[in-house]
């Protein structure tokens, strides 16, 4: 079954060594993550109230103008099946449909951008916020004792249906609240600075 996804937009991140309260089955360097929970991110604004690029050009342009090796362009998509939820999730968060913003992308269902697919992330939103399963204390170990799946490379599980099971089942078993309820398996891919 071939799943299409739909552009979230383009986050500049760092890459990260794992934390000490982070699960201990991480890769203990270059983790790469959309959440700010575990990721630096660079702001599109000046604020600091958005920090999703919405083309690929300014995502380059942003990240040129700063001096650290660490941080990559990365692309995000979600599942085409999972929106519907994902933007109620979002707009019962206060985060509105204005021209240009993530809700407003996921509306259009642009194709996920291509580049290479680093994995899948499990993430929620909650309040402003995207968290990750990593973030979370102990879903990493409770999602694999549950389900066999196991974060791989840069601790994104390498596997589409994989990933898809694992966000099913952590919405299913309710371990994110308070934070996340709806879980997703968002697509991350590398595009070249």
């Amino acid at each position: 079954m071939v799943i299409d996804y739909a552009l979230a937009g383009y986050r500049v991140a760092s890459r990260d060594v794992r934390q000490d309260w982070q699960d201990v089955s991480l890769p203990d360097t270059e983790l790469v993550s959309m959440s700010s929970c575990v990721a630096d991110l660079l702001d599109v604004d000046p604020d600091g109230w958005d920090d999703w690029f919405e083309d690929v050009e300014s995502a380059r342009r942003g990240r040129a103008r700063e001096v650290r090796a660490d941080l990559h362009v990365l692309g995000v998509g979600f599942a085409v099946p999972d929106l519907p939820e994902l933007l109620t999730d979002i707009t019962a968060g206060g985060w509105e449909r204005a021209a240009g913003s993530l809700p407003e992308r996921l509306v259009r269902q642009e194709p996920a951008p291509g580049g290479r697919v680093l994995g899948f992330e499990l993430v929620g939103y909650d309040s402003g916020i995207w968290h990750t399963w990593t973030c979370l204390g102990g879903l990493v170990r409770d999602v694999g004792h549950a389900t066999g799946v196991r974060p791989g490379r840069w601790g994104l599980i390498q596997d589409e249906e994989q990933a898809r099971l694992a966000a099913d089942w952590l919405t299913e078993s309710g371990l994110g609240d308070p934070k996340v309820f709806f879980w997703v398996a968002a697509k991350v891919v590398e595009l070249p600075a």
